[in-house]
């Protein structure tokens, strides 16, 4: 396709990332939610969306089967994001990387004694970095969704997961106990594109950006 192809995931990236679409002109004529479309036409002929996992926006990107897409910082730091541009922060879909605990667990006692911690987490990288980082040994156990059943199941110790509102993590009577980062959604282009490109991709950049910044 000579035109902009956009990698974009359902729910709250792709409803947040709207406005920001909508100030380039850019309105996709089907809702991804309720279309078994998996490529979605938009207002403009040239711009296109593609409906991806979110943890595949960036290889999408990346290979140049998308041009522009929408990642957060989790996954970019998680899986890499080697080779792609990322000119703007969207600062949406916040939310925070957290360690979690069951309520009761003396978490500050048991790394002051050096004791080795079992660690649950769909993002065991960026656990491993940040435990690396306060010398606490831990064993990682990747796993893919339903975090907090984890130390409930007696699988971990902890927790390394994103928390937005925390209700969850209350509910599940867990809480937090270390906050690792801050997370928001990048806008990242695909290099080639930048280049090949650059008559059709700035105005959109900026555009975006505009509303961003506002």
């Amino acid at each position: 396709m000579n035109g902009i192809t956009i990698a974009l995931s359902k729910g709250r990236i792709f409803e947040e990332t709207l406005p920001l679409l909508s100030a380039a002109g850019i309105e996709p004529f089907e809702n991804p939610e309720t279309s078994r479309r998996l490529i979605i036409p938009t207002s403009r002929d040239d711009v296109r969306l593609v409906i991806v996992r979110a943890t595949d926006a960036p290889t999408y990107v990346q290979y140049g089967a998308a041009d522009l897409g929408v990642a957060g910082k989790d996954v970019l730091l998680e899986h890499g994001s080697e080779g792609l541009y990322q000119p703007i922060d969207l600062k949406i879909a916040k939310c925070r990387m957290m360690v979690a605990i069951p309520s009761g667990f003396d978490y500050a006692n048991a790394v002051r004694q050096g004791a080795r911690l079992k660690v649950a987490s769909k993002y065991v990288n960026i656990a491993r970095e940040h435990f690396a980082a306060k010398g606490v040994q831990v064993d990682l156990i990747k796993l893919y969704g339903s975090m907090e059943l984890a130390p409930l199941a007696g699988l971990a110790d902890a927790i390394v997961d994103l928390v937005s509102t925390g209700s969850t993590l209350k509910a599940n009577n867990l809480v937090a106990v270390e906050h690792i980062m801050d997370i928001s959604s990048r806008l990242i282009v695909n290099q080639a594109a930048l280049k090949l490109k650059r008559e059709t991709l700035e105005p959109i950049l900026a555009a975006i950006a505009g509303v961003v910044e506002r």
